[in-house]
């Protein structure tokens, strides 16, 4: 009987905790995803917090995660379910589970500056100890996690999509291309008919249609080339090369994985993007204005090379400047403009710049040798006047931010035609610039179409504030989502950006 007592006694020293312990002690020795949340969530306190009736929605919602395109065994999947751990472990699993998967919901699992430097953009915050209490008092867990998944239609269709893909995976083999060279039209390759079920099974090319030629490359083909080429923003000039080759051999498992990338990148962003607000997909070149959720105009867009890639974040725009002087970037002075002095003199006059001294002195350029300079020693500054050449053209959108980016015109329109349109040094150029212009100056009513055009006419330089302020949202999409039909689009990743932010989000969570 006494051997009895001192096990009993025994057994209660070592246990987790006891009813009259707090549950801190516990917590500090368990490895947890958000230990200090779980800390203050239970405080001092010994007592329990997770029913049965709780705890079963917790555990389906770690599985819903799946769809989300998030990692359930982050989120202690296999050890809620456990029948070794006591009921104290598992209340702190649960406790840890909801609070880390709440916070992977309403801000994504991956810290955007990890994987994006320059990222600035706006993110969602909430204090997650007190909804997990709040939704503990309720008996509401399935809705409180659900609630802080993104509310935007396109994170919706991409959810959509990543199960139909993950459904395409699982089924037969994707046709891959194997070409050595060019396939250029009228040519014949066994290559071909490869093609021509890849095309099919994307909806493309209709299949009910068989070729006279098999192994012919035909004006029907090329016709769905050049249309595969547009949605993937490759150029559609309706030859199979390697960029062509690289987006149609992109298997459904691949796109699954593009999906989750996206969808993570939603998960960064805020619910309001504002009423009144202009987005860009930088990596689809193009530009949204948006009024609600109507989306009212669409602008073709010019952005960074990938040596000076245009950033990520949002800001407000408080001005506009028609007519703009331009102040040349030092960087871009030094590295593009004065090679161009060097090798034609004339060449400052021509295209409208002044050189000033660093003190603001407007030089004569035609007593400066250029060649006795080179990009580390050069003392000038660069500003280009208003006019045809100005490298800003009629008007320049002006959104305050740590990047020095902003939006503009821009003289070298023939850049539009292009699909691929990454040539800028990191701003970004718009196509109809007036007419965004106008649609910007809606809230000042003095600013008519009529008053537009007759100032860029003048050709001096005007500066005009925005009685209301209007978000920009500067992001990067490689999934692209049609509002109109919910189709998808997958599109060129210009500044490889995907791949970083896939491997962090396949990284098990960090156990502290």
């Amino acid at each position: 009987m006494k051997f009895v007592i001192v096990f009993f006694l025994l057994s209660l020293s070592f246990s987790p905790a006891s009813a009259n312990t707090p549950l801190s002690t516990t917590i500090e020795r368990m490895p947890l995803n958000a230990k200090a949340s779980v800390l203050r969530l239970y405080g001092a306190s010994s007592v329990l917090l997770w029913s049965p009736q709780h705890y079963r929605q917790l555990v389906a919602m770690v599985d819903a995660s799946f769809d989300e395109g998030l990692l359930p065994a982050d989120y202690h999947r296999a050890k809620l379910t456990m029948k070794s751990i006591s009921d104290i472990e598992r209340d702190i699993l649960a406790s840890d589970a909801y609070l880390s998967l709440a916070a992977h919901f309403l801000e994504g699992k991956v810290d955007p500056v990890s994987v994006e430097v320059d990222w600035t953009a706006k993110r969602r915050k909430r204090d997650l100890v007190a909804h997990l209490r709040q939704a503990l008092d309720s008996g509401e867990i399935t809705e409180s996690l659900a609630m802080l998944l993104p509310s935007q239609p396109r994170y919706r269709a991409l959810r959509l999509a990543l199960k139909r893909y993950r459904q395409l995976a699982d089924g037969e083999p994707w046709p891959t291309l194997q070409l050595a060279g060019l396939l250029r039209p009228g040519e014949r390759s066994p290559q071909v008919p490869v093609l021509r079920e890849s095309l099919q099974r994307r909806g493309d090319l209709d299949a009910s249609h068989a070729p006279a030629d098999p192994l012919l490359y035909s004006d029907e083909l090329v016709t769905a080339v050049r249309q595969f080429q547009r949605r993937a923003n490759t150029e559609p000039d309706g030859v199979v090369g390697p960029a062509t080759i690289r987006e149609l051999n992109l298997t459904p498992r691949e796109r699954v994985e593009r999906l989750r990338v996206n969808m993570e990148r939603w998960r960064w962003l805020p619910d309001d993007f504002g009423d009144r607000h202009i987005r860009v997909n930088i990596a689809d070149y193009m530009l949204e204005a948006h009024e609600g959720s109507e989306i009212v105009a669409r602008h073709d867009v010019v952005v960074g090379r990938n040596q000076r890639k245009t950033p990520v974040f949002s800001s407000n725009m408080s001005y506009l400047v028609f007519n703009p002087w331009w102040e040349t970037p030092s960087k871009l002075a030094r590295n593009d403009l004065l090679p161009k002095f060097q090798s034609k003199r004339s060449l400052v006059g021509e295209l409208g710049y002044q050189v000033l001294s660093h003190d603001g002195r407007v030089l004569d350029a035609s007593t400066i040798d250029w060649h006795q300079y080179t990009a580390k020693n050069f003392p000038y500054r660069l500003r280009q006047a208003p006019g045809k050449n100005n490298a800003l053209g009629a008007v320049k959108f002006m959104f305050p931010n740590e990047h020095a980016v902003y939006l503009h015109d821009t003289p070298a329109r023939d850049l539009f035609s292009k699909t691929r349109r990454d040539f800028s040094s990191g701003c970004i150029r718009v196509k109809d610039p007036l007419d965004l212009a106008q649609w910007v100056l809606a809230g000042n009513k003095d600013w008519s179409r009529l008053r537009i055009d007759a100032v860029v006419d003048q050709g001096k330089e005007t500066t005009v504030s925005l009685r209301n302020k209007m978000p920009v949202h500067l992001l990067y999409w490689t999934v692209v989502v049609d509002d109109s039909d919910g189709d998808l689009r997958f599109i060129d990743d210009i500044y490889e950006r995907d791949n970083r932010v896939l491997a962090a989000l396949n990284q098990p969570a960090v156990l502290r």
